[in-house]
């Protein structure tokens, strides 16, 4: 017994030892990390200087965390927050030895409304007199649509260059299911609650074309008016050009105005070098967004009061949440600390997200409601905020969306998957035993109950009702009039100005600035949240060893059907009710 003990012992003391070991290295890295990444060691902007301005890489809504063991151990690639780029766009504009803008915008990921806040950045630099000039390999067209506001936009005259109008595909999946026993059960309200139709059907409801083309051509209104106005073309001549199919090369694109010059990257050079009028032995100074940033502080250390600015991004799931998820744990707590924040004198929610759990939506609209209670609050719609990013939204003062943000979308449905045909044509079979009819509810072995269905029913009839109570009370509206935008119709942000489910429209700048005038704030600093700490397995992704059911049934799935099969399983964690957008929208 002793030598187990004693055995037992050395190995507790040998794992403690090892982990004391390793945290002592993760401290070391992180302090020589910081060191590394100081910006006191920043290069200062020289005069006449150019901000580089590369946007071939990832943008995210907000900047990315500071993490000193990813950057020393460069385990993460660059990305660029919104904020970040929007920052350093203004503060070049306002600084006298940045002259410029060098501008890569080939194949911008940033979603549309997030290229929009850029693109209008741009605009009011350009106003101070200062010039922008764009290169590109490949031109798509979200990148054009940016680099359309530049004064000279050289092409590569091999490479690629697109405006071809806005398309977007819906998959369906009856037959498919049909075919290989997996199949998903669909309870829904709102006649263009259309998130679940590619398991219903095989073709596009009327009703769903209906909103999807209505949906592509406001937001097309918006591009090609823009562009048009830049390129100094007529909106028809800009629609012509894409029905007669001379937008295809690099060639049709200088030929008809849509770009100034086909060359490379030497000679854009060329232009700035000749504009700034150096010397043949003067060497171009481009400042990096960082260094204009850091050239700045953002931080008034002698202002205490503060508008916080809280980013919601991503899936509505019932949990703790994270950076990508939204979920009632770290916001529910983040909300109600900053409503006793004395400093806070403001809050902007920014909402990028398509919706989820209904029951999440809930209690964070209760929980702004209550924040309201103490000091402003306000929305901010980055690329999406539909259905349940809607729902925690409707209850701000004021809501403020870009033109081509995707909202409303104010409609409730349950979608459980269904494998009892998948596990017939496997030789499985279920047997059930009960005390009661229909105590089992709901399995994924088995097809849905009519008891249970019923009920499903009934739950979502309750939570569509007082979605669209929210909704009247938030936006000031008669439930007759939300009934007649809802029913689960997604708009564009502009439309939904027009419908009154918003107030302005504008990015997360002009609803951080209306933030500070409701709060009577001339100067103000400004903060991010949610605040997540990060630990070892934030540090490590994918090492877990857990074998959760739904990786075993992940086997069984055909490759076809997977992605989609993920992302219900995302949806539905704990409960099937969701407030999601009506269809997984890739506009192209």
């Amino acid at each position: 017994m002793n030598f187990l003990k004693n055995f037992l012992a050395s190995i507790l003391g040998t794992l403690t030892a090892i982990g004391l070991f390793f945290a002592l290295i993760l401290m070391i890295i992180s302090a020589t990390a910081s060191v590394l990444v100081s910006p006191t060691g920043v290069k200062a902007v020289q005069s006449k200087s150019v901000l580089d301005l590369n946007l071939n890489v990832p943008v995210t809504d907000r900047n990315p965390s500071f993490d000193e063991l990813e950057i020393i151990l460069k385990l993460n690639e660059e990305v660029l927050g919104l904020p970040e780029v929007l920052n350093a766009i203004n503060k070049a504009a306002q600084n006298p030895k940045i002259e410029g803008i060098k501008l890569r915008s080939d194949y911008i990921t940033a979603g549309w409304a997030q290229t929009r806040s850029i693109r209008n950045a741009l605009q009011n630099f350009k106003k101070q007199g200062k010039f922008i000039y764009s290169y590109a390999d490949i031109l798509t067209q979200k990148g054009y649509y940016l680099a359309s506001v530049a004064d000279s936009i050289v092409l590569n005259p091999v490479g690629v260059f697109e405006l071809k109008g806005l398309a977007s595909e819906v998959l369906y999946y009856k037959d498919f299911q049909d075919e290989y026993g997996v199949k998903m059960e669909v309870v829904r309200l709102g006649k263009y609650k259309s998130a679940v139709e590619p398991y219903l059907d095989n073709e596009m409801s009327a009703a769903n074309r209906f909103q999807i083309q209505s949906l592509l051509f406001d937001l097309w209104e918006t591009l090609k008016n823009e562009i048009a106005v830049d390129r100094d073309l007529s909106p028809e001549v800009i629609d012509t050009l894409i029905k007669e199919q001379k937008t295809a090369t690099p060639e049709n694109a200088l030929a008809e105005k849509l770009v100034d010059a086909l060359g490379y990257e030497s000679d854009l050079k060329n232009l700035i070098d000749s504009r700034l009028e150096l010397d043949e032995e003067e060497e171009l100074n481009l400042a990096s967004v960082a260094m204009v940033n850091q050239s700045i502080p953002d931080y008034n250390k002698e202002l205490k009061d503060r508008i916080a600015v809280v980013f919601a991004k991503g899936p509505i799931l019932y949990g703790e949440g994270t950076q990508s998820i939204i979920a009632q744990g770290v916001f529910v707590e983040t909300l109600e600390e900053l409503a006793e924040d004395d400093w806070v004198k403001a809050v902007v929610l920014r909402i990028d997200s398509p919706g989820g759990s209904a029951l999440t939506s809930e209690l964070l609209w209760q929980t702004i409601n209550k924040v309201k209670q103490q000091k402003p609050v306000l929305v901010s719609m980055g690329n999406v905020a539909a259905s349940g990013g809607y729902y925690i939204a409707a209850g701000a003062d004021q809501i403020f969306a870009d033109p081509l943000s995707i909202t409303g979308s104010i409609g409730v449905f349950a979608s459980l998957p269904n494998a009892s045909g998948l596990l017939e044509n496997m030789g499985i079979h279920v047997e059930t035993v009960e005390t009661h009819p229909d105590a089992l509810g709901y399995s994924i072995f088995q097809p849905l109950s009519k008891a249970f269905e019923i009920q499903t029913k009934k739950s979502i009839q309750i939570t569509y009702e007082t979605f669209k109570r929210r909704v009247a009370q938030g936006r000031n509206l008669n439930e007759t009039v939300v009934e007649n935008i809802a029913q689960g119709r997604v708009w564009t942000g502009k439309q939904a100005l027009e419908i009154g489910l918003v107030d302005s429209l504008g990015g997360l700048e002009e609803t951080i600035a209306a933030a500070a005038k409701l709060a009577g704030l001339e100067e103000y600093n400004r903060m991010e949240y949610p605040k997540f700490e990060e630990n070892l397995s934030t540090l490590l992704p994918g090492m877990s060893l857990s074998m959760e059911g739904n990786r075993f049934w992940n086997l069984f799935f055909p490759d076809q059907l997977k992605p989609q099969w993920n992302k219900l399983k995302e949806r539905n964690p704990v409960a099937s009710m969701q407030l999601l957008l009506p269809y997984e929208l890739n506009i192209h």
